[in-house]
């Protein structure tokens, strides 16, 4: 790989200004020079955007903080998915905390500067990076396989998309988590039947398409899904402390 690669913007074609602010948090374990000289312009990235900033922890000190995401449930969940990386991450060192809230903006330049940022620090010491949005902790090479795309990663690799069960035996909740990052509320698919759970999911990964782009729904604006003989509603709701999505929402309730 070339020391620089030139950046490319990417754009966002379906922008509508929004209200809510898109927010940026991982977390980078590993060993670090005392000087952090992060070789981003080979990914693409002169920095880190304005916003968005790094602070430098000794694990050590930062596992005594309450909200230290390894420990607790999030940290019992990455344990069971991922113990490999869980442990790599539990012995290292150092933690570099990335994070910062961002206005509503018409490109996705402040994510590929960010990304360029994380993957230059794995070049430097960097071993697993915890994106606890997602809920997902992730080696080195993983992290590369899933975000050092050409062009740019799909929208759908920084968005979790669940499935959850519902009152109803035969019915589903399919929802998200991440969106933040986007700017943009999470997606929540109530009363979906098993026969149509792919079809949901489908929908949802173009959803986040849509919403990621900078797309935005409106209260009562109605979602034609083919396949369903009646549309599909949009009701936004919830709130940033909402610990299904940590996020708002846009629920949308599937037909009888």
């Amino acid at each position: 790989m070339s020391e620089v690669t030139p950046a490319v913007s990417w754009p966002r074609p379906y922008w509508q200004p929004g209200e809510e602010e898109a927010v940026l948090q991982f977390y980078v374990f590993g060993k670090f020079e005392p000087e952090l000289l992060i070789p981003s312009p080979r990914y693409g990235s002169p920095g880190l955007p304005e916003g968005v900033e790094i602070q430098r922890f000794q694990n050590a000190v930062l596992r005594q903080w309450e909200g230290y995401p390894l420990n607790g449930a999030l940290g019992q969940l990455i344990k069971e998915d991922t113990p490999a990386a869980y442990e790599n991450a539990r012995i290292a060192p150092e933690v570099l905390v990335v994070r910062g809230v961002l206005k509503d903006a018409d490109t996705l330049d402040y994510l590929r500067d960010t990304l360029g940022v994380l993957a230059g620090m794995l070049d430097v010491g960097g071993t697993a990076i915890l994106d606890p949005q997602i809920l997902t902790l992730f080696d080195a090479d993983h992290w590369r396989r899933h975000y050092l795309v050409k062009d740019g990663a799909p929208p759908r690799n920084h968005v979790l998309i669940l499935r959850s069960g519902e009152e109803a035996a035969d019915r589903s909740w399919i929802h998200t988590r991440g969106m933040r990052k986007f700017g943009r509320p999470d997606l929540s698919l109530h009363n979906v039947p098993e026969g149509d759970i792919d079809r949901a999911g489908v929908l949802c990964e173009r959803l986040v398409e849509l919403l990621s782009l900078g797309a935005n729904f409106a209260a009562g604006q109605e979602l034609e899904v083919d396949g369903l003989a009646e549309g599909l509603v949009a009701r936004p709701g919830g709130s940033l402390d909402d610990p299904d999505f940590n996020n708002t929402h846009i629920a949308f309730h599937w037909p009888q």
